[in-house]
């Protein structure tokens, strides 16, 4: 799989076809940056008439994700991947078309480096925040990865 918003957006349909469906969509991705958007629409509504929570949770993570994966492809190892944990506070209704913009890519790149130099797996927090058309902030998402080498055959 080619690891560009195309490529991932592919990828969705295939392998998490809620997120598609929802219309969850990579828009951007960087060494530093992923951009995820998704806009409020019927199939993804709450019973407030704003984004349900889950469907956020979803972009907000493929973020994440997406700059991890990137990340462990261009090391060239065989390393897993795995969120443990996950945070989040809601500070607006989510309304309209929002953004979840992750800039943590540098974080990912110092955990692999250590993965691959002790053989040990790495944990690390990154951030999503979704902003929505009005650059108002509606939602902050935090997700702690884990990172380990796969058994070699």
């Amino acid at each position: 799989m080619e690891l560009s918003p195309s490529g991932l957006n592919s990828f969705l349909i295939l392998k998490l076809p809620s997120a598609w469906i929802c219309g969850v969509r990579v828009k951007h991705l960087d060494e530093t940056q992923c951009e995820v958007g998704v806009k409020h629409r019927w199939i993804n509504q709450n019973p407030f008439n704003s984004m349900y929570f889950a469907v956020q949770a979803m972009a907000a993570e493929l973020s994440t994700g997406a700059l991890v994966m990137s990340k462990i492809k261009k090391s060239g190892s065989n390393i897993s991947m795995l969120v443990a944990q996950n945070r989040s506070v809601f500070s607006k209704k989510a309304t309209g078309r929002i953004s979840f913009n992750c800039y943590d890519g540098k974080l990912i790149d110092e955990a692999i480096t250590k993965t691959i130099e002790t053989g040990e797996g790495q944990n690390f927090w990154m951030k999503s925040v979704g902003i929505n058309e009005e650059g108002t902030e509606v939602s902050v998402f935090e997700f702690e990865w884990t990172i380990k080498l796969k058994n070699q055959k």
